[in-house]
């Protein structure tokens, strides 16, 4: 492979970086807003009388917001997740050349994070994956419970 090649996928290579990391600041902003936008919708219940049958209004408008948020933070990440693949992919052709690897974990990474605080490492763990699509799909459920438990108890 001739040099050009390789500085040409070196910049698609960079390219599929700065998209993959472009989608962290977009999921982080769509969590933010699907949790002030729950806070809100439990104050209009609170201000409207608590969980009550006639809030039946709210309680829908929950659920499908937040099933709004499941798919549109469901595409954020599964576009993200495109990105990664091709990062992935292209490394493979060049598993000499440490630039086609920023992403991959090092032994000495995985060791220094051992060595710090173990809270950190226990929060750290959990893949920004099940909160980003399990929180709106909690609220959906939650929601859609308070719905259905009013539409039949009401």
């Amino acid at each position: 492979m001739s040099a050009k090649d390789i500085d040409k996928d070196y910049e698609i290579y960079k390219q599929l970086i700065t998209l993959w990391a472009a989608e962290n600041p977009i999921k982080t902003n769509k969590l933010q807003v699907l949790l002030v936008v729950n806070g809100l919708l439990l104050s209009a219940v609170s201000l409207s009388g608590g969980f009550v049958a006639r809030n039946w209004p709210i309680y829908l408008g929950g659920a499908v917001l937040s099933l709004v948020w499941v798919l549109s933070i469901g595409r954020t990440s599964l576009f993200q997740k495109i990105w990664q693949m091709k990062i992935r992919k292209l490394a493979t052709n060049y598993p000499n050349d440490n630039r086609f690897h920023v992403l991959d974990y090092k032994k000495t990474e995985l060791t220094e994070m051992k060595r710090s605080d173990m809270f950190l490492r226990v929060v750290g763990a959990v893949s920004s994956k099940y909160y980003l699509i399990g929180a709106p799909f909690v609220f959906c459920v939650a929601w859609l419970a308070l719905l259905i438990f009013f539409g039949l108890f009401g």
